[in-house]
């Protein structure tokens, strides 16, 4: 569906308004709150970038304004954000998620990876980002550890994900032995862009998200809430984390 198709769908002229917003992607622009109830249906006017790609732009410049000399690994092949790393940064290596592709394999051009059990050789990145991922993954200690692995030592990630109120994570499903899900609250999905349908959230998480970054051996995470308020924005945080220097 085109850029103007779907805006066509999720708008309402009663809800219809503009702000101007200075775009990391694209300088001056426009942000466009198409409807009131939807995080999703607010956009910069000039590359689509949505409020949570837009803050995570915003913290790639506050907390590593270099990326001339940097590998970035992206877990999304398109979009604004892949678009923007990949003018900015000396390398990006970017891929989606395929439930029947192996790490590493290309399907229809796109590499696949799991986070689980990347491709990626040792110390392959300084930056590593994705936003909206890591709630579906079914072991996300594990897709930590891994992402700490292929980092270089000093490495960052930044990513977002939902985070909700309250102090513990909450499970909401796992894989049993024989890899099937077993439902530990009702599911909830949340809708993939790439393929238009609905992805199982695992896990809702909470401020220990922190913690469990730190457990997967980052000897540094943080909330960046302290980033200038975006527009019509949740609030939602770029979580940040750092692998030991040596």
């Amino acid at each position: 569906m085109s850029r103007l198709a779907q805006g066509l769908k999720l708008l309402r002229w009663r809800e219809f308004r503009l702000r101007p917003v200075r775009c990391p992607f694209c300088g001056p622009s426009v942000l466009v709150r198409l409807r009131g109830d939807d995080e999703a249906a607010v956009r910069c006017l000039r590359c689509a970038a949505s409020t949570v790609h837009l803050a995570m732009g915003r913290a790639i410049c506050k907390v590593m304004p270099g990326l001339s000399g940097r590998d970035v690994c992206e877990f999304s092949a398109r979009g604004p954000l892949t678009a923007w790393l990949r003018r900015r940064a000396a390398s990006v290596a970017c891929s989606e998620y395929f439930s029947d592709a192996q790490s590493g394999e290309l399907r229809d051009g796109v590499r696949c990876e799991d986070m689980q059990r990347l491709s990626y050789a040792d110390e392959s990145f300084d930056l590593i980002t994705h936003t909206e991922v890591l709630e579906h993954v079914p072991d996300d200690l594990r897709a930590m550890r891994e992402c700490l692995r292929v980092l270089r030592p000093g490495g960052v990630m930044l990513f977002t994900v939902p985070v909700y109120a309250g102090e513990v994570t909450v499970e909401r499903a796992e894989l049993d032995a024989d890899g099937a899900i077993r439902h530990l609250e009702p599911p909830l999905h949340h809708i993939d862009p790439l393929r238009g349908e609905g992805i199982l959230a695992f896990r809702d998480y909470r401020r220990d998200i922190l913690q469990r970054l730190r457990e997967a051996g980052f000897v540094e995470s943080a909330l960046l809430e302290a980033l200038p308020s975006l527009p019509w924005s949740n609030g939602r945080p770029v979580i940040f984390s750092r692998k030991a220097s040596n």
